[in-house]
């Protein structure tokens, strides 16, 4: 059976490509998901993506996605806000990475805290979608590839 793998956007994310791109990068979200389909093809794994301005339905994809192997999550602003998206991934048990595509520890003091990163497996921070599917690559290779 495949490893299940969602790939999880918060807010402001589908504005990339447009939304400082000097910060995050001229790919839009739709790029990002295609680089992280085609790496998902190539080794065997079944990606869903999901992207949400709300913090309620970032939880209810968590939580319905609970049975799925892991999680790669770019919770944007929420990351230095929820305790409740922290809860949702502890309570899930669901192995989480969590990705930034700017390095947030070089930017504004209130982005270097993170809730998420606390109830996460590890945290990839400033390399843009690369971040993306290097988290995926880590996860297969814990849960599925051949060094597991």
């Amino acid at each position: 059976m495949a490893l299940r793998v969602l790939v999880l956007n918060g807010p402001n994310l589908n504005l990339l490509g447009e939304r400082e791109p000097e910060v995050y990068g001229r790919e839009t979200l739709d790029d990002v998901e295609r680089l992280i389909q085609a790496r998902a093809d190539e080794l065997g794994v079944e990606v869903a993506f999901l992207q949400s301005n709300h913090e309620g339905m970032l939880i209810d994809a968590i939580q319905n996605h609970r049975d799925w192997d892991a999680l790669i999550f770019n919770p944007g602003g929420f990351t230095h806000t929820s305790i409740a998206l922290a809860d949702a991934i502890t309570g899930c048990e669901i192995l989480c990475v969590e990705v930034h595509l700017s390095n947030i520890h070089k930017r504004e003091a209130f982005r270097h805290h993170s809730y998420i990163a606390g109830v996460s497996w590890g945290q990839i921070t400033g390399f843009g979608w690369r971040g993306y599917t290097a988290a995926l690559d880590l996860i297969y290779s814990r849960l599925g590839g051949p060094e597991a």
